[in-house]
């Protein structure tokens, strides 16, 4: 199996990246904050303004190490990449089955079926290891939505059109978040929750979600291209020019399990408190620059968890489920696999 490799993140405004021999160094107003060597490294990924020097660059692009950069609330602004190795049968077969209703549907089935799934299990192991103290309105509310994802999961069996399974993923959502504010134990007003929004997050709890989704898609997107899949062209998500439509697709069945759930362990252990987010004036809510920090040590720290991956068998970091689910989809596309298995959390 692959080896999991290392993610740097770059948060210091005026940090300067360059390469010394076979390292990447780190500095911050000429002082060497850190250094790793590039063999260790997966990808870079940058927030706010940060500098990185043209031979890091070309080493970067040289070794297949993604450069992002992305603005300091986690939304993407570019990427430094070398370049693309995929093959291009794969690529071809990947735009055929997206053009494919009879060969789209079933991914989008094993995608839709897979998270909605994942996010049954949060509620069943919140309702598991803390229904007792619950509320009994809160415990029933979310005993109520357990059971109702767990029949949306099923249904998506008998939804034959993507149309219906996009709506199918839709009350999903709908339901899984229209219980979420029961999930989050904090007493302090400041996190309470009262439904997703984005661009720009209005609350605490949306704003670390985004924040953290914002990780997981470069994590998606980088998995994507290493098995030779474009990440624009997706089956669940519509084409639409600058969206990365199937790193989108590819995030639905772990969002739950790695960014819902780091959420709420962060935010219910008080890793996390209200002074740790910036509410600016126009109304949008981002972490503060060591909160953002934080964050990112316990999601290196979430992403190296182990688990068994439910259709290989083989015990894996959760950091590899992307690689791994990447790679299947890729086996599908090429014939090698009937159908594409979705990543359940068990």
């Amino acid at each position: 199996m692959r080896r999991m490799l290392n993610t740097i993140y770059v948060t210091s405004e005026g940090a300067w990246l360059r390469k010394d021999g076979a390292n990447l160094v780190v500095e911050v107003e000429g002082t060497e904050q850190g250094r790793v060597p590039l063999h260790m490294l997966d990808g870079v990924v940058s927030f706010g303004r940060p500098g990185s020097s043209p031979a890091l660059m070309a080493a970067c692009a040289e070794a297949g190490i993604t450069i992002s950069h992305l603005d300091p609330d986690g939304r993407f602004l570019a990427r430094v990449e070398g370049p693309r190795s995929g093959n291009v049968l794969l690529r071809r077969a990947q735009y055929r089955a997206a053009d494919d209703p009879a060969r789209q549907v079933p991914i989008v089935r094993g995608m839709v079926a897979a998270k909605a799934a994942n996010q049954r299990t949060v509620l069943l192991r919140v309702l598991r290891d803390h229904g007792e103290g619950m509320p009994p309105a809160a415990r029933e509310a979310v005993a109520a939505a357990e059971q109702r994802l767990g029949h949306i999961a099923r249904r998506t069996l008998a939804v034959t059109e993507v149309e219906g399974l996009r709506g199918v993923e839709g009350e999903a959502a709908a339901v899984y978040f229209g219980v979420f504010d029961h999930l989050i134990r904090a007493g302090d007003p400041a996190f309470r929750f009262a439904g997703r929004s984005r661009r720009p997050p209005v609350d605490r709890i949306n704003a670390l979600l985004s924040f953290l989704y914002a990780m997981l898609g470069h994590d998606c997107r980088s998995a994507l291209e290493a098995h030779g899949l474009d990440p624009q062209v997706g089956f669940l998500h519509a084409d639409r020019p600058g969206r990365a439509g199937l790193a989108l697709d590819l995030m639905e069945e772990m969002r739950p399990v790695l960014a819902d759930r780091l959420a709420l362990s962060l935010v219910n252990r008080s890793q996390l408190r209200a002074k740790d987010f910036i509410v600016e004036e126009a109304g949008g809510v981002r972490l503060t620059d060591a909160a953002r920090k934080a964050v990112l040590v316990a999601w290196q720290e979430r992403k190296r968890d182990e688990l068994r991956h439910p259709f290989l068998g083989e015990m894996a970091p959760l950091g590899m489920v992307a690689y791994l689910q990447a790679q299947l989809l890729a086996r599908h596309l090429r014939g090698d696999l009937d159908g594409y298995p979705g990543f359940l959390w068990r």
